[in-house]
């Protein structure tokens, strides 16, 4: 099974879409269009499995590049997520406030 990120997605390309590009080159066993969790609105980018590996590579290969609903989409094998979560969440402006220490530390 090969896992295939596609970015660059206009907010109109559908599932449909992506089954019409990607099933001319093989089996597709999933595609995840991905949404906004809040808005539900497509977020540009998705993610397609695809169960043959050479036939996922022939995809990479020849949709990376081409155009759907006008934008060129990037195409290329997706990067497994990170152990651990990476830093999903904990998103920060720099500021710590207070005196710099964690609220953690009672001293």
């Amino acid at each position: 099974m090969t896992n295939i990120f596609v970015g660059n997605l206009s907010y109109q390309a559908t599932q449909a879409d992506l089954q019409n590009a990607f099933g001319a080159y093989g089996n597709i066993e999933r595609i995840n269009v991905v949404t906004d969790r809040e808005t539900g609105q497509p977020r540009g980018f998705a993610f397609i499995e695809m169960t043959d590996p050479a036939a996922a590579q022939n995809a990479i290969a020849n949709l990376n590049g081409s155009e759907l609903h006008g934008r060129a989409i990037n195409v290329n094998e997706a990067r497994p997520k990170p152990a651990g979560g990476g830093d999903y969440g904990r998103r920060s402006s720099g500021y710590r406030g207070g005196n710099g220490r964690s609220r953690g530390n009672r001293w």
